[in-house]
């Protein structure tokens, strides 16, 4: 994988999940860092395309006017950087994600965000499926602890390790954020030399 060919996809990093309504996360390390996998991106000045959850559900707190539809502080896009709504789970469907990546050229798309096992799966299959090469940047994403529908709870981290392991083995290659930053680092130093 050469990052240089690599678009930075940061998903649905909003205000709603930190509302008191969703299930616990597991993640404390999320926000620091995507905020790290930003400054690398901006600083070697590789894309970012942002990507929110504009809702349709009535109520919802992801529903554009609500306060929980921001981004969270310091996942805004700055100039140049271009930020995509959508309405379902994967980024690719009923966007124009695809035609974007292909302008750009790059067929390599570097995931992180919120959740792991919904909005991020799905677009880490879609864009595997569209023959992009995907990472997912596991320690940069979280998810909700859920209903096992038998009357007890899954917590949110095996949650997240199920869906990482599926990602890995089908969809993804799967990193770190320090591992990822040392390879850019690497990557970088060796083009200079």
């Amino acid at each position: 994988m050469t990052l240089a060919d690599a678009v930075l996809l940061p998903v649905d990093m909003q205000q709603a999940f930190d509302q008191p309504s969703w299930p616990p996360r597991w993640n404390e390390a999320i926000d620091a860092n995507g905020l790290a996998l930003l400054e690398a991106w901006r600083r070697h000045g590789l894309p970012v395309i942002h990507v929110k959850h504009d809702s349709v559900e009535p109520g919802s707190t992801l529903a554009p006017g609500q306060p929980g539809n921001a981004l969270r502080p310091g996942f805004e896009p700055r100039k140049g950087e271009e930020l995509i709504a959508k309405s379902v789970n994967s980024a690719f469907i009923g966007t124009n994600l695809d035609l974007r990546l292909k302008r750009l050229g790059m067929p390599t798309v570097v995931v992180f965000g919120i959740s792991t096992d919904m909005c991020v799966s799905t677009t880490v299959r879609v864009g595997a499926n569209l023959g992009y090469e995907m990472v997912l940047v596991e320690d940069a994403c979280d998810c909700f602890a859920l209903p096992d529908g038998a009357g007890g709870t899954i917590p949110a981290r095996a949650i997240h390790q199920a869906h990482v392991a599926t990602l890995g083995f089908e969809f993804a290659k799967v990193v770190t954020t320090r591992d990822l930053l040392a390879e850019m680092a690497g990557q970088a130093a060796g083009k200079a030399a």
